[in-house]
């Protein structure tokens, strides 16, 4: 007998509509973040819509994740676990957490996963999460596919969930504190400023200027789609979208995307299965090319590569279409193989290397009439990054998803009986106390017919049996009634049967892989700081947020310019012209000083003093 392992696709949700959709274009699992707390602050959700988000995932027996990821003060924690109670009575599965803190906190039974904010990246820490109690653990974004299976190979037993799409930060996450240091706002405490995504100049030490106004700290979009099977093997369970800001379309297009790849695999590779039930149906073609992106990369999965970085723009290119050939007048005329629509954004990479774009009012051919024309010139990549036909199929419903049933009526001494059992094998039985009454025609196909209409409900019939001793007349009426009933029904039993994960937290006292914590240990309260020190930690240092530290490290950054730029002595044996130290400087004459850690085979960014 084939052993299987439950796979879960993750999505992400900003609001109610974004979680019921991802569910209905087939998540396994959503993440949405909590009232408070959360590591985007702009991403919050009520009790009351999180409930519904439950309610309606549950039905399919996917999952609720609530982010609950950010550091926390002394005098949070309180409300934290209130909140925390909360969110256990309104059924959520479990919370993503990044603050040890909430480990000391009075808990209800609620699985805990351990966020990328808490950085991720080794056997040694992984082992130490999932025996200290987290029954998931979000692995770190930079990791090689051989770094992953080491962990698994390592931690067999621990579930890896993998982000497989979406934005990349150019800083290991949890570790960057640059926003903190210029802003004041702290990507720990979900007030991230997108430092990453300015432009900045890179000068060496002399003063000579090497790149100048570029966004050289920005990075393109993950896409591992075509990697999945790879992932499943080197032995990831769950599969993250990123997105918790992104909007509807893209959770749709994204998710319905990712569901059709596994759902390919999974037909060929019985050893996994997938982990909710339901069989969803696509009114579109999924693209993802076609949703926000800055391009695509596989990132660091393969190992270094120089695809990884987007310094033109920080803003979306979506899909490349063509090249412009000429203006004339009104229009300009284009050379592709994809056409556009009426409606449509496009964009392209100016002379100085800047994003520019406009709206197309009307397309006939290769003739492009836009609002205003743009100074382009010949040859130039045109990009599409508004897709005026795609979303307006999007915008309305695009997917259905339905769980099999299989239908059973019969009679018996008293009327009739009607059984209904799904693909998890919930069942239901209803008789009807009837006289019967012969039937003067066939009646076995217009019984069928009527029992199969499940319309709006989470069902679809399979599999349809009628049992009768006789030809026996029903009418419609009865029998749709009849039907309605035993639906309602199965449904309560669903909601009945859903077996919530339950996980005591009991303390545990086994060895932290590192005997001291700096500032990097992210540790804002007396509660963590006990966990660590309960763990063989001896020193315990405050949070950067808490006390500043002088010439800290505020970026560790597996993005190295001096790859980019072709200088790496160790990929590439090619020594640099300029001078080091580099620096970065951005348009408000802020410097920023980069050093380069090759045994670690990381950039890291300083202020400069």
């Amino acid at each position: 007998m084939i052993k299987q392992r439950k796979i879960e696709l993750l999505a992400p949700a900003k609001n109610l509509e974004c979680g019921i959709e991802a569910i209905n274009h087939g998540a396994d699992a959503v993440y949405i973040g909590a009232p408070k707390f959360g590591s985007r602050a702009a991403a919050v959700n009520s009790l009351e819509d999180i409930e519904a988000l439950v309610k309606h995932a549950h039905l399919y027996n996917a999952r609720i994740y609530v982010t609950v990821n950010t550091i926390l003060k002394e005098e949070e924690l309180k409300e934290t676990e209130e909140m925390i109670h909360a969110l256990y009575r309104v059924g959520v599965d479990a919370l993503i957490v990044q603050d040890m803190g909430i480990t000391k906190l009075n808990l209800p039974p609620i699985p805990l996963h351990a966020s990328t904010q808490m950085d991720n990246r080794t056997p040694e820490k992984v082992k130490f999460l999932w025996e200290a109690g987290f029954r998931q653990v979000v692995l770190a974004r930079e990791l090689s596919i051989r770094e992953i299976r080491k962990i698994h190979e390592i931690c067999p037993e621990v579930p890896l969930e993998v982000f497989v799409h979406g934005a990349l930060c150019v800083s290991y996450s949890g570790q960057c504190y640059v926003s903190q240091a210029c802003f004041g706002r702290s990507a720990n405490r979900g007030e991230c400023a997108q430092f990453c995504r300015l432009p900045f100049s890179l000068v060496d030490s002399e003063g000579k200027v090497i790149v100048k106004d570029k966004h050289l700290l920005s990075l393109k979009d993950m896409n591992q789609s075509d990697e999945l099977e790879r992932l499943l093997d080197a032995g990831a369970s769950s599969f993250k979208i990123e997105g918790r800001l992104k909007d509807v379309s893209y959770v749709k297009n994204v998710t319905a995307a990712y569901r059709q790849k596994l759902d390919a695999i999974f037909a060929r590779r019985p050893e996994y299965v997938r982990a909710s039930s339901g069989t969803c149906r696509f009114d579109f073609k999924p693209q993802l090319d076609k949703s926000f992106s800055r391009g695509f990369t596989h990132y660091f999965l393969h190992g270094r590569s120089e695809d990884i970085f987007s310094f033109d723009t920080p803003k979306s290119l979506g899909e490349e279409m063509g090249t412009m050939k000429e203006a004339r007048g009104n229009f300009l005329t284009v050379a592709g193989l994809k056409s556009f629509n009426n409606g449509d954004g496009v964009c392209y990479i100016d002379e100085q290397g800047r994003l520019q774009g406009f709206r197309i009012n009307r397309v006939d051919g290769n003739k492009l009439y836009p609002q205003e024309m743009p100074r382009i010139k010949p040859r130039t990549k045109l990009y599409r990054n508004f897709d005026q036909e795609f979303e307006r199929i999007l915008s309305r419903k695009s997917a259905e998803r339905k769980i099999a049933v299989n239908i059973l009526l019969a009679d018996n001494n008293f009327g009739f009986s009607l059984t209904l059992t799904d693909e998890d094998d919930n069942s239901v039985t209803l008789t009807l106390p009837r006289e019967k009454e012969p039937a003067r025609t066939p009646q076995a196909d217009n019984l069928k017919t009527q029992l199969a209409k499940l319309g709006n409900t989470p069902f679809e019939a399979e599999k349809i049996e009628i049992s009768f001793s006789e030809n026996w007349f029903l009418p419609a009426s009865v029998l749709a009634d009849f039907r309605r009933q035993a639906i309602e029904k199965l449904i309560a039993v669903r909601r009945i049967n859903y077996r919530q994960e339950l996980a005591v937290w009991k303390p545990t006292s086994h060895d932290y892989p590192q005997a001291a914590l700096t500032y990097l240990g992210n540790v804002m309260n007396t509660r963590a700081a006990s966990f660590y020190r309960e763990h063989g930690v001896q020193q315990v240092a405050e949070a950067y947020e808490k006390e500043r530290v002088e010439d800290a490290v505020l970026m560790f950054c597996k993005h190295c310019l001096r790859y980019s730029m072709g200088w790496c002595p160790i990929h590439q044996r090619v020594r640099s012209p300029y001078k080091e130290p580099y620096y970065l400087v951005s348009n408000d004459g802020k410097r920023f000083r980069l050093e380069f850690d090759c045994k670690n085979c990381q950039m890291k960014v300083k202020a400069a003093q």
